[in-house]
């Protein structure tokens, strides 16, 4: 990445930006994503940015990507506070019948866990 990019996207204001350049170079983006998520992470207040990145990565290539995701997923808990897209994460990511499925997933995978327990504090899980 050249550095006048990576200042323009230091300067970004909500993520938007980032989020931008990842999707229009997701072909050559990959040695780059470490430096992009910390920076979705560090500007993004809201976890708009950093939960659709992940939901991008993942309907890329959900292995290639998986340490990436998991760290905007992360991100993306701890961000979106009004729980505005952690719902259509938890659809897109772990199927439609996530809920059927919510004591076995929370099982298995630690981010659906806290996903549904932030989306669903009263659940026995």
């Amino acid at each position: 990445m050249e550095e006048d990019v990576k200042k323009r996207l230091s300067a970004d204001s909500d993520g938007l930006l980032t989020y931008e350049y990842i999707a229009n170079h997701i072909d050559t983006v990959e040695p780059e994503l470490p430096w992009l998520v910390e920076n979705m992470e560090r500007v993004d207040l809201t976890g708009q940015f950093v939960i659709s990145a992940a939901r991008y990565l993942f309907a890329i290539d959900p292995e290639m990507f998986a340490p990436h995701i998991d760290r905007l997923i992360k991100a993306g808990i701890e961000k979106d506070r009004e729980h505005r897209y952690l719902g259509d994460m938890l659809r897109q990511m772990y199927g439609p019948d996530y809920a059927d499925r919510a004591a076995e997933l929370s099982a298995s995978d630690d981010n659906f866990r806290r996903i549904y327990k932030r989306l669903f504090p009263t659940s026995a899980i």
